[in-house]
């Protein structure tokens, strides 16, 4: 059936988990999304992500729930532990009605990309191994450029490519203006070690800000583990490895638990990713033909839990505005506005102590943060974790089925 709908062509720049997801819904609604990645095919790695509120009633709208309960990680809950590996302090996954730190349905970034990708593959166009240079607007389109693929033209353009956004850069401004740092530098990798979690996710405090994590991974053996501290602007070489695990290693090295064994196997793991933890904050997520979602539009940083809700949320909502609309970008785009900020800014509120409460520099305030664990199932604390819980799903999904029926393809 042909499509009745204006601006079909888009590309989407970033195939996690935002760009797969509006590939999905546009190309069920008549669209013909293309999808560039610069990684050679869907990235390997990552932590474990929560799926919660909203962020699940999508998957489930896309009918994918089943495939990603079969790949979800088992976790017992959250830990914290001392230099000698005694729990301090513990918060199980079924507290909060599985909604707390550790949700009751977890699985790791790249499965969960996986299954995106399973969904799109047949009747959606991917780039990999490419990514763009640069975006000319005119009144028709968008030209553009890649790094590999010749040039090409698009009725509109979507950045889902993370944190680090090119076509935020390249249509919105330099990242120095629209990315506030929270301070914080975290790194994580999957670990072959023989370490005993029994199920745990644990998380370990030193003095001077710095965080050492392990937790379960899908795999039989297989520990996804995380290094954070906080620091001031550091000048490093995003994509100089050893340089960024010379730098853990000179600030983890002999500070207790198991942070010498987990800093050995960091050396041998193929998926080793270092970061600075960051919030994007616009006025607004469209300029022209060009829009942006997830990180790119409004990274709240992992210490919210809240970056793979806000992925598939905006995805979900600008799919479906752009169908409503027929292709009418300039009313789609306000309506996605409309509805996207006030669910982003909850979003993007830190939990109590930000990122002081989840890496202390004294230890005190360690030991501090071991009790407010200990009492966060109890009044007050557990009504302000019920509030953080909460903001996952405080957005209303609306039904797109009619447009998407009336304009697909």
């Amino acid at each position: 059936m042909k499509s009745d709908i204006e601006n079909a062509d888009i590309l989407v720049s970033g195939g996690g988990i935002a760009g797969p997801t509006l590939a999905y819904w546009l190309r069920r609604s008549g669209f013909r999304p293309v999808v560039v990645e610069r990684a050679p095919a869907p990235r390997p790695g990552g932590q474990t992500v929560d799926l919660r509120g909203a962020g699940r009633t999508v998957i489930d709208r896309m009918g994918l729930l089943d495939q990603v309960r079969q790949v979800a990680v088992d976790q017992r809950g959250l830990a914290l532990v001392d230099r000698n590996g005694k729990h301090l302090a513990e918060l199980p996954t079924e507290a909060f009605g599985g909604e707390g730190i550790v949700s009751d349905l977890e699985i790791l970034r790249d499965d969960l990309a996986a299954v995106l990708h399973r969904a799109t593959a047949d009747d959606v166009e991917y780039l990999f191994d490419d990514t763009v240079t640069s975006l000319r607007e005119d009144a028709d389109g968008v030209h553009v450029t890649f790094e590999n693929a010749p040039p090409r033209r698009f009725d509109l353009v979507v950045g889902a490519d993370g944190l680090h956004s090119t076509v935020r850069r390249l249509a919105f401004g330099p990242e120095s203006e629209l990315v506030s740092p929270l301070g914080c530098y975290t790194a994580w990798f999957t670990a072959r070690t023989d370490l005993d979690l029994d199920g745990w996710f644990l998380m370990y405090n030193a003095p001077g800000g710095l965080v050492a994590s392990a937790r379960p991974g899908r795999l039989p053996g297989e520990v996804k583990a995380g290094f954070s501290f906080r620091s001031g602007p550091l000048a490093h070489d995003r994509r100089d490895l050893a340089a960024q695990q010379r730098l853990l290693t000179d600030r983890f090295t002999g500070r207790g638990w198991e942070c010498d064994r987990l800093l050995a196997a960091m050396a041998d793991a193929d998926d080793f990713y270092f970061e600075s933890l960051g919030q994007v904050r616009l006025d607004s997520c469209a300029r022209g033909r060009i829009a942006l979602i997830g990180d790119a539009a409004c990274c709240p940083s992992p210490l919210t839990g809240l970056g793979t809700s806000l992925a598939l949320v905006g995805a979900y909502l600008l799919a479906g505005e752009l169908a409503s609309a027929r292709g009418d970008f300039t009313t789609a785009f306000a309506r996605f506005q409309q509805q996207m900020k006030p669910y982003a800014a909850k979003a993007q509120e830190l939990p109590p102590g930000g990122v002081a409460g989840y890496a202390p520099n004294r230890r005190t305030m360690i030991t501090l943060r071991a009790a407010s664990m200990r009492w966060m199932t109890r009044r007050p604390f557990r009504t302000l974790m019920e509030a953080q819980a909460a903001k996952a799903g405080d957005v209303e999904l609306p039904d797109y089925t009619a447009a998407s029926a009336a304009h697909g393809a």
